[in-house]
């Protein structure tokens, strides 16, 4: 069973203090989701997490593999709220060079990815002629290729439809069930099994 523990986390940017001695562990087939009001530090704990911003105070520990090494690194996934998406390339090209920056994907199959988040016959559509829920579709098809034990997702059913946040929650069901545990953070009712809840 995996598990990431999170120790006595502590955040402050510029004079802001945002949370402190934050302590909680994650096992495998669970889900978190992090609450809070704008500028909580919602968004900044999943880049603390995700080894992108450095906390003023404590650790972070998956299965006894520290924050910042390479294994670590390989185990998380995270996608933050926008998606970083060049709109002068296709979808395709698109998800090939996310998946570039992820050493853990071996052998993805783009066109399945795709297809499972709606956008089948997109591949090679340009991503600046599609809208914000088929852009943000592009980025969540990450999901359905990525390795990573650990998935940090901030707001991922921004700009979806109905049936685009069921796939999701669904893909994010079967992560669990596989074994992996995922953080995330969204502003919409969740339908996700073993939920568990934390507010900043």
């Amino acid at each position: 069973m995996s598990k990431l523990s999170v120790n006595n986390l502590s955040c402050q940017r510029g004079y802001n203090l945002l949370f402190e001695n934050l302590s909680f562990e994650l096992n495998s087939g669970e889900v978190l989701r992090i609450s809070g009001q704008n500028g909580s530090g919602k968004t900044s704990l999943l880049k603390i997490i995700a080894g992108l911003n450095t906390p003023e105070q404590g650790s972070i520990v998956f299965n006894q593999t520290i924050l910042n090494s390479e294994k670590y690194q390989l185990e998380t996934l995270y996608l933050g709220h926008y998606a970083a998406l060049s709109s002068e390339l296709s979808c395709i090209e698109n998800l090939e060079y996310l998946t570039n920056l992820s050493t853990e994907i071996i052998a993805p199959n783009f066109h399945n990815a795709l297809k499972e988040v709606g956008l089948k016959n997109y591949e090679h559509e340009l991503s600046g002629n599609l809208s914000a829920g088929q852009k943000r579709r592009i980025a969540l098809s990450l999901l359905f290729i990525s390795q990573s034990k650990v998935w940090l997702l901030d707001e991922p059913f921004t700009a979806l439809d109905s049936n685009g946040v069921k796939i999701i929650e669904n893909q994010i069901e079967n992560h669990c069930t596989r074994g992996g545990l995922c953080i995330l953070t969204t502003h919409q009712d969740c339908n996700i099994k073993n939920l568990k809840e934390i507010s900043l």
